[in-house]
């Protein structure tokens, strides 16, 4: 693995140590250069409760690319539909040691306006 990604998963176990002692669920983000996914997982990090990403074709109409702010918006505000659906309204924001900046902020900013609470 390159030092860059090293880096990245140990400030990723940091954050998720800390998560897991609040005992919450937790809104885990992961983002490649073409897509991003995100998810929702148990405080027991048994399962998955919810997921959403670039790759289904539902999220996928109208945009003009996956691996940009706007897609990142929408895989947020869909997230978050999902969410209410499931009974879900409080998250720990999970940024998986990505910066909270460009499409990392536009999915959780999107989410929150979609009335997830973190």
């Amino acid at each position: 693995m390159h030092k860059k990604t090293i880096s990245r998963m140990r400030r990723a176990r940091r954050a998720r140590a800390k998560i897991h002692e609040l005992g919450v669920q937790r809104l885990t983000v992961h983002r490649t250069s073409q897509h991003i996914y995100a998810q929702i997982i148990a405080a027991d990090a048994a399962h998955t409760l919810v997921s959403v990403s670039t790759l289904e074709n539902a999220v996928r109409e109208g945009l003009n690319g996956t691996g940009n702010v706007e897609a990142a918006k929408k895989v947020g505000a869909t997230l978050a539909e999902r969410a209410k659906a499931a009974g879900i309204t409080r998250v720990a924001f999970d940024r998986s040691g990505y910066k909270y900046h460009g499409r990392v902020q536009a999915l959780a900013d999107a989410a929150r306006a979609g009335g997830l609470e973190f």
